[in-house]
């Protein structure tokens, strides 16, 4: 089975309507922020054939696959082992910029990442795995408190302090290493009545996942980051999956599209003007149809905005 069977992008023509301008002219320069597995990547470099790609991710097993998805484009395209908070050190002027965040296929798929609730793997849930902490190694050595939090702020989880709980309970006689062993608990400490609201571990792995790879605090740097290093005339578009990324990028697209003239200046100066021009109404979802076609489609929320002017 090909990679364009297993792995459909999400919103792709949207994606390539939104950035089309930006990416009109020879030498323009788009920077993947989230390769993958290199789908969107690849229908951008096949639909503009004088565009550039800079594609960057923190998965040594995406830039392997990607790498070799996009290896008939020739030079045209680097990609950079890297977090995307760090963007700003390789896509200085670029024409348009892509996020597609959250957990990938691939790293869904792949059994043993761990990233699925669904099969039973080790508890590992790092993007990156040649470095940080892993998700056995949070649940070992995190206090019952600490846990509480990630599963509250990460997880917006209504029974954080009963998992937590059971949690350090179950620790004490032994360690919790796969995921198989974590769904059991968190049935276990499921009501039934809670139960049928859906699946016990499902906003407890998140959690897990976003505090593993810090997902939060990178997206909350790596947003403006990418912004200030557009050219102008630039776009940028994030996809979101769950409402706590898409806060993020909400407050940072208004932000840089706002005034910051002081209330009751009779003329706004041209360095109070927005430096930016939201292309999006509100947050878009996928049409019905791509959510039958695709049901990793169904939480997508995307935005798009365009950079109009630098910062004074």
């Amino acid at each position: 089975m090909s990679l364009r069977d297993i792995h459909i992008p999400v919103l792709l023509d949207r994606c390539v309507e939104l950035l089309a301008p930006a990416l009109a002219h020879d030498g323009a320069v788009l920077v993947d922020a989230t390769l993958g597995m290199g789908g969107h990547s690849e229908a951008f470099l096949e639909r503009f054939p004088n565009i550039r790609l800079i594609g960057l991710d923190r998965d040594t097993d995406a830039l392997r696959i990607a790498g070799e998805r996009l290896a008939p484009f020739g030079d045209r395209v680097t990609l950079v082992h890297t977090v995307y908070d760090e963007i700003g050190l390789h896509a200085q002027g670029a024409s348009a910029m892509l996020f597609d965040l959250g957990v990938s296929s691939l790293q869904l798929d792949e059994a043993g990442r761990g990233f699925a609730y669904s099969k039973d793997a080790p508890l590992d849930m790092r993007m990156d795995q040649t470095k940080g902490v892993t998700a056995a190694e949070v649940l070992a050595t995190y206090s019952e408190g600490n846990l509480r939090r990630i599963f509250e702020r990460y997880g917006e989880e209504k029974l954080a302090a009963r998992y937590a709980r059971f949690i350090v309970a179950a620790r004490d006689e032994r360690p919790l290493t796969r995921s198989g062993e974590l769904v059991d608990l968190l049935i276990e400490a499921t009501p039934a009545a809670a139960q049928r609201a859906g699946h016990p571990a499902k906003r407890v792995f998140q959690a897990l996942r976003i505090e593993v790879n810090a997902e939060l605090n990178v997206l909350a740097d790596a947003i403006p980051a990418a912004m200030d290093a557009l050219a102008i005339g630039g776009r940028i578009a994030v996809m979101s999956y769950q409402s706590l990324e898409d806060r993020l990028v909400k407050q940072a697209f208004a932000a840089a599209a706002a005034s910051t003239a002081p209330a009751g200046l009779p003329v706004e100066l041209p360095e109070h003007a927005p430096r930016f021009r939201i292309l999006t109404k509100g947050a878009e979802q996928a049409t019905e149809e791509e959510r039958a076609r695709n049901p990793r489609a169904i939480p997508v929320r995307l935005r798009a905005a365009e950079k109009i002017r630098e910062a004074a």
